[in-house]
């Protein structure tokens, strides 16, 4: 970072926009409701007098000459928000070649412009069309599943007779927990369901789990299949598949090597528990959770991710999360003993979403958080991820960002690590393989924390953040494979 890591939260309250298209206008009008004192530059003489019009303090202006440098001199913080990334670039190198020490803040349209900003100096690169995507890609995944929603429901109320859940051969507790939710959800529009199962309930832990949750299944051998008219297949890919010939609803997270003709199929490959599916319905369909169904796909997802130490995605740690309130603790410390509150759920959940990858280094933004000791669990947590040797999880509470960091690597001190990177800058502690820092919000912008701007602290934070990691672990944050879960 430039010399603007001393500014204080305090002294950072000048502010500077350059190119006020849709993006820069709204950035200007938040700080500007913050109370902020900010200067805008546009090349649009018309659009220079709607803001001027607006109360708004304008000057027009070409951001990429020579002399914006001097405008902007006295400004703490430089947002440089022109949807002309060439200009942006041009901005950036000036103020940069004058020895400019403020806050950077710069717009990309792509990671090659993004890198070329960085290379120059921005501190934050921003891409709005990477935000957008991700909120569509949002959007997109919560009208989905409340079109699913309603097409199972629509399957499950034309049962006439009885609908047969039939589960893997041998069945293990995601498998039987899932068939537990869409029971429920059956029952909640009155129709009545039966779990059926090949093979034996074999394994101690699971036979616990059925007898301790008193979970009514059915054994294939004791019942007609000619007494339902409806038939749906849960979490059967891995243990078996039935040998049935209708079938009107799937639901599983492993692809099939039968294809059903079925009225209603889910098949997600990129979630680790079919009780993460089933949590999302009833979450979606807002079914009044019962303690024993919250209980058993808990468990399931646990038992699928080894206690999320396998292969666990943001959804299973969500649905956990929510799942956590409503389950019996009691019955399962009997089964096996839960490990994780919910706001490490929460805390590992983002972690895993937001995560970057530069060879065996995992770095990840937290967002928002309460509990600050879950950050030291979702860092030590994310060690277990295939080859991730050195983990560190830094979030935002109550004006300052906490990092926790953890590292497995002999050839590494993290505790020098975050002294190297946010020493003169925050209070660091820890040793070499455990450590921590604690840096006040303002050297990273100039706002005070509120509902209205928690993404924009966020995004502020981010990549200054997780670049001055990556420095100071020896790793080139601008190349190398990035991973995420989004």
């Amino acid at each position: 970072m430039s010399a603007a890591s001393g500014i204080t939260m305090a002294s950072m309250s000048t502010y500077a926009i350059l190119g006020c298209g849709s993006v820069g206008h709204a950035v200007a009008e938040e700080l500007v409701d913050e109370g902020k004192d900010v200067l805008i530059l546009d090349a649009d003489e018309g659009r220079v007098e709607a803001l001027r019009d607006q109360d708004l303090n304008a000057q027009q202006a070409d951001i990429a000459e020579q002399r914006v440098v001097e405008t902007v001199r006295e400004r703490d913080v430089v947002l440089i928000m022109s949807p002309d990334v060439n200009a942006n670039a041009e901005a950036v190198k000036n103020i940069r070649a004058a020895d400019g020490d403020q806050f950077i803040v710069a717009r990309a349209d792509d990671p090659v412009s993004a890198d070329e900003l960085t290379e120059l100096g921005a501190d934050v690169v921003i891409n709005p069309s990477a935000v957008i995507a991700d909120s569509a890609l949002r959007a997109l995944e919560t009208g989905e599943l409340e079109y699913k929603a309603s097409q199972l429901s629509d399957v499950i109320d034309a049962t006439e007779d009885r609908m047969a859940i039939l589960i893997h051969r041998s069945p293990d507790p995601d498998s039987i927990a899932s068939a537990a939710a869409l029971r429920a959800i059956a029952a909640s529009r009155d129709v009545e369901a039966d779990i059926i199962y090949e093979g034996e309930i074999g394994h101690q832990e699971n036979r616990a789990f059925v007898n301790l949750l008193g979970i009514e299944l059915d054994s294939r051998r004791s019942v007609s299949l000619d007494d339902y008219d409806t038939f749906a297949l849960v979490d059967v890919a891995k243990g078996g598949e039935p040998d049935i010939s209708s079938v009107d609803i799937v639901i599983d997270h492993y692809e099939h090597d039968h294809e059903y003709d079925a009225a209603f199929s889910d098949i997600r490959p990129n979630v680790s528990a079919t009780s993460t599916i089933l949590t999302k319905y009833i979450q979606e369909l807002d079914l009044t959770l019962d303690q024993t169904v919250a209980t058993a796909l808990l468990y399931g997802i646990r038992a699928e991710t080894l206690d999320f130490k396998r292969d666990t995605t943001p959804a299973d740690l969500t649905a956990a999360a929510y799942l956590y309130p409503f389950a019996d603790h009691d019955t399962l410390e009997q089964v096996e003993s839960p490990s994780m509150s919910p706001e490490t759920l929460d805390v590992l959940a983002e972690a895993i979403r937001n995560r970057e990858v530069q060879g065996s280094h995992l770095v990840s933004n937290a967002g928002f958080i309460r509990d600050r000791d879950a950050l030291s669990q979702a860092a030590q947590h994310l060690l277990n991820l295939e080859g991730i040797t050195t983990t560190a999880v830094f979030a935002i509470a109550d004006d300052t960002i906490y990092l926790a960091a953890r590292s497995k690597d002999i050839r590494m001190n993290i505790g020098k690590v975050l002294s190297d990177a946010f020493g003169d800058m925050g209070e660091t502690a820890g040793h070499s393989t455990d450590a921590s820092v604690e840096i006040p919000l303002g050297i990273f912008t100039g706002l005070d924390t509120s509902d209205d701007n928690r993404d924009t602290l966020l995004e502020l934070t981010e990549e200054a953040v997780k670049r001055k990691l990556f420095e100071a672990m020896g790793v080139d944050s601008s190349s190398g494979e990035s991973s995420n879960g989004n």
